[in-house]
């Protein structure tokens, strides 16, 4: 699933080539038909991201998208039509929407921005929210950074990369992150997920753990990116040696080192 930094992406992409044009709205595949007749032809106003959710904005209503697991947003054109759930066009200019867990035409999104944490790549993210809900709850904080309620945008990797970086254990009841240690894990994840939209690829080593400072090949993942934990289960800790550990924990797979987030 992608993570928030890949869908400001995506609504900063949808600002430079289609807002305020006229756009042609259709849904090949079918299953958006009723709402693109509405949209088609019509001028869309803005594009923007909130965690894990594309919106773009025509007047007052918007298209809600979220990719989930297995959507794909491309401006290209899909190799076959009975894939493409939303296609927005504009001269040569094409958007094709595949697989998503939502496509909706919404005529107010207040009620599901209200079920979400602040967003670290907003300007009007409230971080001392997402804490009060960290400490009303005694679940590891590893499960609390995935969870949209909590904090929106944060996925698998910036969980545990993020929790390496500071030496916190992801086992830690929330209950019982400080206020310093939360502080530390908001900053970092604002300048590491703002370098996530710009370079489209996540990096979180330090610049004296890179591979040229260590003298080690670089790192060869689908995900791409230089990290120090995340799928790197079995492999020596970049830092200490000591071999990451993985597990399962809420269904998702957790990486860490039990040396240094011993806590």
């Amino acid at each position: 699933m992608p993570e928030g930094h890949t869908i400001h992406r995506l609504a900063a992409e949808f600002r430079a080539r289609f807002v305020g044009r006229g756009v042609r709205v259709s849904s090949p595949q079918g299953k958006f038909s009723d709402g693109a007749a509405l949209l088609d032809r019509s001028v869309m106003t803005d594009a923007d991201a909130y965690g894990k959710h594309l919106f773009l904005h025509f007047g007052p209503r918007y298209i809600h998208v979220h990719l989930g697991l297995f959507g794909r947003l491309d401006f290209t054109r899909a190799p076959n039509d009975d894939t493409v759930r939303l296609r927005i066009t504009h001269r040569t200019r094409i958007a094709d929407l595949r697989g998503a867990t939502a496509c909706e035409l919404l005529d107010d999104r207040a009620a599901l921005l209200a079920r979400l944490g602040p967003d670290p790549l907003r300007d009007d993210a409230d971080p001392a929210l997402a804490f009060r809900r960290v400490r009303r709850s005694k679940l590891p904080i590893a499960v609390l950074l995935l969870d949209q309620k909590v904090i929106a945008g944060v996925g698998n990797v910036y969980r545990a990369e993020v929790l390496f970086r500071h030496g916190i254990d992801p086992g830690k009841p929330g209950e019982r992150v400080s206020p310093a240690e939360w502080d530390s894990i908001w900053r970092d994840l604002v300048e590491l997920m703002a370098e996530g939209v710009r370079l489209n690829r996540i990096d979180t080593v330090r610049p004296e753990h890179t591979p040229e400072a260590m003298g080690r090949p670089p790192r060869v993942d689908d995900h791409g990116g230089e990290v120090y934990v995340y799928r790197r289960a079995g492999m020596p800790c970049h830092v200490c040696g000591t071999e990451i550990r993985t597990a399962v924990l809420a269904t998702r797979n957790l990486f860490w080192c039990p040396r240094c987030q011993s806590g």
